[in-house]
Parts: C-alpha cells; sequence; structure tokens
C-alpha cells in the first residue's frame, strides 16, 4: 500500500504542471533581454510571425547538453523563414555560459538572464524547460527536461505546426 501511494505521489509531481506556470493555449509575455554576448538584445515580439521554439538553459544543466545539439540540429534543418530558436540563459557569471557555448556552439541567439526574472514570469521549475510559440505569440508546446530522443518527438510536433493540414480552400 505504502509503494502504492508513493507511486501515485510520483505520477502527479510528474503530470501536474506548477503553480502559475505558462501552458499551451496561454499568451507568452514578451520580452527584451540582455544578449549573452553582449552584442543588443534578444527580443521575443521581433521574430512574431514564426514558430518560436524559447529554451531556458544553464551551463551546469546536464540535460541542456544533451538538449543544445538536437535544437541546434532542428535550428538547422527547419525553414528560417518560418522558425525560429531563442535561449535564454540563466547562469549568473556569464563567462561559464560563454564556455560552455564554445564547446557547444549554436547559431540561435541565446539572452541573458542571471536574476530569474523570466523563467520566474513563465513559470520554470525545470531545467531545461522550452516553449514553442506559434506565429501569433500563443503557447502550443510546453517541454521540461531533456533526454535523449526528444528531438525527433519535437521535430515532429514543429513540423506538425508548420505544415498544418490544410481544412479547405482558403479565400
Amino acid at each position: 500500500l505504502v509503494s502504492m501511494l508513493s507511486l501515485i505521489s510520483l505520477l502527479c509531481l510528474v503530470t501536474v504542471p506548477p503553480v502559475g506556470a505558462l501552458e499551451a493555449g496561454d499568451e507568452a509575455p514578451d520580452f527584451a533581454l540582455p544578449s549573452l554576448t553582449g552584442d543588443g538584445t534578444v527580443e521575443l515580439a521581433r521574430y512574431r510571425g514564426k514558430l518560436v521554439y524559447l529554451d531556458f538553459w544553464a551551463s551546469w544543466c546536464a540535460p541542456c547538453l544533451t538538449a543544445i545539439p538536437e535544437i541546434e540540429k532542428l535550428r538547422r534543418e527547419l525553414p528560417a523563414d518560418r522558425f525560429q530558436v531563442i535561449a535564454v540563459n540563466l547562469d549568473q557569471k556569464t563567462r561559464k555560459a560563454l564556455r560552455f557555448l564554445e564547446k557547444n556552439p549554436i547559431g540561435y541567439p541565446s539572452a541573458s538572464d542571471p536574476e530569474g526574472r523570466l523563467p520566474t514570469r513563465f513559470g520554470v521549475d525545470t531545467m531545461p524547460t522550452s516553449y514553442l510559440i506559434d506565429e501569433d505569440g500563443v503557447i502550443r508546446l510546453v517541454h521540461r527536461g531533456f533526454k535523449r530522443g526528444d528531438g525527433e518527438e519535437l521535430r515532429r510536433e514543429i513540423q506538425a505546426l508548420l505544415n498544418p493540414r490544410s481544412g479547405g480552400s482558403g479565400g
């Protein structure tokens, strides 16, 4: 009985999003944060009209090491005119994040948020956490954590949003 209750408790923790966390169907809050590399700002509004994959990461996050090369691969494969990846780094020391990216280069912008204000607005409680945001700024998918094989699942989700089945002739 005790092990059954433990299992039920564990399942509840896994399947219930944190209170106040943004979920599919919620509007993604706009933001402008300094670029991790120090060259300008990273702004969500700049990519309105594209499908955006917003990824919260940190150099100390082991699953991020798995996620970042997969995300970069997706970015290279998908049409740049319709799909954009944006990252938000949460390291308190920028140099640690930059060192991480030297070993794991990316071709998409990464913002720096050492105070963690943006993850609080989104309700991030797991690293990494990513949000798939549609062309109108609505969150379509929340992906918490990252393990091998998640890249394929994300590719299917992204392609489904990029290539919806047409329900008839638009006029």
